[in-house]
């Protein structure tokens, strides 16, 4: 192997190392079900990344088209404030946790090049700036005004991405009982369910201790709930 060849290869290894770094370091991809409750999750209760719940009423049409990723790894979610509002309010969840799980799911580079570079490397990954995998996004999409897009138009569309966690997360609420024994409010629950999942919603809304990932996750949602909440022009 000739000088200039070894050291090409050095760096083509060195960037590969960099850019999985960059996509592992929040530690779990969030949305993933994580193994924190012995109880088997049905496929309705994974996580926003994995399976979505139940259908739900039908949403309003998406905009057309929707707005094109901006080709930078790096974005401030508070940049799409307008649409967090517009797909929040008929999916009858908060503007300020959708957008605080925005800002929860904004540690990985959302460039839609390297989010297919990255799914070629690892199949199962998640699309888009909610996080969202493939069964997630199609469970979700069932009976909806969005039912003809498809995850693959998740990395260059977050219009789409946002609808699409917006109605996730009324899924989950759909699923919560009228009243629980945990310490948790609703939204807070709604945040764990995107992150780990139906079953372990349930669970943490029955009083079963939050584990390692879902606390990180959990302490991340309260660090980013004021500026979200003056993102989306919220008091709450």
């Amino acid at each position: 192997m000739s000088g200039r060849t070894g050291v090409t290869r050095l760096l083509v290894a060195a960037g590969a190392a960099l850019v999985i770094w960059l996509l592992v370091r929040g530690g779990h991809e969030p949305g993933r079900p994580v193994p924190e409750q012995a109880s088997r999750q049905p496929a309705a209760g994974a996580s926003a990344s994995a399976r979505p719940t139940e259908d739900g009423s039908t949403s309003p049409a998406p905009a057309e088209p929707s707005t094109p990723a901006t080709g930078s790894g790096a974005y401030d979610p508070a940049n799409f404030a307008e649409q967090v509002r517009t797909f929040a309010h008929p999916a009858e969840v908060s503007p300020q946790l959708l957008m605080a799980i925005l800002y929860n799911e904004s540690y990985k580079p959302h460039d839609p090049a390297l989010e297919r570079a990255w799914q070629r490397i690892k199949p199962d990954s998640a699309f888009g700036i909610a996080n969202m995998h493939r069964a997630a996004f199609d469970d979700t999409k069932q009976g909806r005004d969005f039912a003809g897009r498809s995850w693959e138009e998740l990395p260059d569309h977050p219009d789409l991405a946002i609808e699409a966690a917006a109605w996730y997360l009324h899924d989950l609420a759909a699923q919560l009982p009228s009243h629980w024994s945990g310490p948790y409010t609703r939204d807070e629950l709604l945040a764990l369910g995107y992150n780990a999942g139906a079953g372990n919603m349930l669970a943490f809304a029955r009083g079963a201790t939050l584990g390692t990932l879902s606390r990180s996750y959990l302490d991340r949602l309260h660090d980013n709930w004021a500026k979200a909440g003056q993102a989306v022009g919220s008091g709450q």
